[in-house]
Formats: C-alpha cells, structure tokens, sequence
C-alpha cells in the first residue's frame, strides 16, 4: 500500500500512529519524501507529484493519503490517475473528483494522520472495503431534511474543495447523481456562500439527492442560529431528498464510502444504502 502526502505536512507523532494501524494489516510503501515541507504544502509541487505518479503507476494495490490541509489540486495538471483505490478526504476531494471524471472509484476515508484517532470499527470497514467486493453496510443520518428516496452515483466530499473546483475539467456532473458535502471550520455564512456558487453554477440541476455529512466547528459564536438551520434552508430550496448527520468527514467519526459507487439515499428512513462496492 503506497503512502502519499499530495497536500499539507504533518505531524509525525500522529502520522506514526495512524501507520501502525495500516501497518498491522497491510506493508506501507513510504516514500521519504512525504516528509518533505515547503511552507504549507508536503514538499514541492514537482515532488509530491512524482510520488503521486509513482504511487499510481507502480505495483501498490493502493494509495493512502497522510493528510489533507491543502495543496491536491496543484498536481491535477501534472498527473494521471490509474484505476486503484485511493483513500482520503477533506483536500483529497481534488483527487476523488479527478477519478470521478475518469469515472474511476475511491474511498472517502480517513487519512493516514486521522486514522490513529478512529475506532477499530472503522479500520475494520475501511480494510473490509478494500478486500471484499460487494456493497459496504449501510450507513444511518440523524436528521431528514427534505424527505423522499434517490439513487444515483455517490459523488463529492468536501465542499470547499469542490467549490475550487468549478469552471475547471476536474468537476464531475453531478446530474442524476448523489452529492456527499462535508467540511470543518467554515462559519455558516460562508457555507451559504459556497452551497450558493454550487447553485448558481448548476450544480444542483437535475441532482438526485444530498448526503450531508459533519459540518465540524462551523459554529457563529453568540449567533441565534446554527449551522445546522442554515444547511437545512438551504437543502429545502435544492427540493431533492436529503439528510444530515452521516458520520462523515472532520468528527469524531469518518466513515469510509465510495465514491463513484451507486447508492440508495433513503432521506425519509435516514439511511445511506450502497449498491456497489470499490472492489468488484
């Protein structure tokens, strides 16, 4: 399994840990330069890509992302995606969408720094997804916010990555699609304004449904309003089914999915069932 670092640095101690857990089932392949740093990026732009390349390219049955942060969509141009697993999240968004318009699969899950802070259930689901073919379990939402049932392609991740992404060839179409939004730190005015550019630049038309995942730390301090109220103001005018609350993304909890794969959105029930799985 190759271990890439495509975004920002890290901390070694919680990358070492993280490590152990993959290295307990699987053989890491690190390359020394993933503990390269240029500023806030993992290295140079010509470096990290080189290892991106040769992650994808050499014998690895995967690649494994060491963080997010932020710096994926500075390779975009300067590689090119095989069909292999890739695991990640949050910044890795630039990555999953690039595969999603080569219509490959990957798998929204922790990366390397967040796995050694995820319970043993979720190692066991990330490693069941990568060895298993077949749908993964289900997963359960907290909250309907606009009731009714979709299918289609499951699609995104995070949403401030995504938005970057607009006007540029690495945007999947979502049409007919379910959209996963999550993300960390972004104040609920800001994530208005990114649902909005979304809107306005069609990506909700002709949108199957709307997987929402945490919204971690997107608190105003003193508001009379939440994050939470905005997100489902917003939902109700997409007017496609929808539900809040998967454990997904920047909590305590990130649950692998995978992307590309075709899902089952029931918003009524609050259930996320897959119809495929990232290994046929």
């Amino acid at each position: 399994m190759a271990v890439v670092a495509p975004a920002g640095p890290f901390d070694r101690q919680i990358f070492e840990r993280g490590l152990a857990i993959l290295a307990s089932r699987y053989t890491p392949l690190v390359s020394p330069a993933v503990y390269e740093k240029d500023r806030y990026l993992a290295g140079n732009d010509a470096a990290r890509a080189a290892d991106l390349q040769q992650a994808f390219s050499g014998e690895a049955k995967a690649v494994f992302a060491a963080r997010g942060g932020y710096g994926a969509m500075r390779l975009l141009t300067r590689i090119t995606l095989r069909p292999k697993p890739l695991i990640g999240f949050s910044d890795i968004t630039a990555l999953h969408a690039m595969a999603q318009v080569a219509g490959f699969r990957s798998l929204h899950a922790p990366v390397i720094t967040q796995l050694g802070t995820q319970s043993p259930e979720i190692a066991r689901r990330l490693f069941s997804a990568l060895e298993h073919p077949g749908a993964p379990e289900p997963l359960q939402a907290r909250q309907t916010l606009t009731a009714g049932v979709a299918e289609g392609p499951l699609l995104g991740g995070n949403l401030s990555t995504l938005t970057r992404l607009l006007g540029t060839p690495f945007m999947p179409s979502f049409r007919g699609a379910l959209l996963l939004l999550e993300d960390v730190g972004e104040r609920p005015y800001r994530l208005d304004r990114m649902w909005t550019h979304l809107a306005l630049a069609g990506v909700f038309t002709d949108l199957a449904g709307i997987v929402l995942g945490d919204f971690t730390g997107c608190e105003e301090k003193d508001a009379n309003y939440s994050s939470a109220d905005v997100l489902q103001e917003l939902a109700l005018q997409a007017g496609v089914p929808c539900a809040s609350g998967f454990a997904i993304g920047h909590g305590e909890v990130n649950t692998p999915v995978v992307l590309g794969a075709r899902a089952r959105l029931d918003a009524t029930a609050k259930t996320l069932t897959f119809l495929e799985g990232l290994v046929e």
